[in-house]
């Protein structure tokens, strides 16, 4: 089996909070996410993810997590600013990339045993979007 990369273009959203709470006379707690645009993100990212998709159906062995997220340079922000440090957080960036990829790149995202993860801004010539590298592990631990 061999590592599978792909380019999701769009502007990464994070992984938010849920919240539950019950209204009056409810069975059952009604949940709201704190970030209504992850949804379509991971949608897109299912949607591409699937076309690279691996042949026999998503993977059930242990995987490795490459991800690099490229979001977008505010127009203001000086020249010598290298490092994305403003929100969001690469933690929750990766969760929803983690999810998204659930069922069809591997069975779980519990799956997921390593990962190597950055956030920089995307060139003035490039659009935002996140590369993923996914490779299944042998028992030694290698791709």
């Amino acid at each position: 089996m061999t590592p599978i990369t792909f380019t999701v273009l769009g502007i990464a959203q994070p992984k938010g909070s849920t919240k539950a709470f019950m209204r009056p006379g409810m069975r059952f707690p009604v949940v709201t996410a704190d970030n209504t645009k992850t949804k379509p993100w991971a949608q897109t990212i299912t949607a591409v993810a699937q076309r690279h998709a691996p042949s026999g159906g998503p993977w059930a062995v242990a995987v490795s997590l490459e991800a690099t997220f490229y979001l977008p340079r505010p127009k203001s922000l000086p020249k010598k600013v290298q490092h994305h440090t403003k929100k969001p957080d690469l933690d929750k960036l990766l969760r929803a990339l983690k999810d998204a990829l659930k069922g069809v790149m591997y069975v779980d995202d519990s799956q997921v045993v390593e990962t190597r993860t950055w956030k920089a801004y995307a060139r003035a010539d490039a659009p935002p979007g996140v590369r993923v590298t996914i490779a299944p592990l042998d028992e030694g631990g290698a791709a």
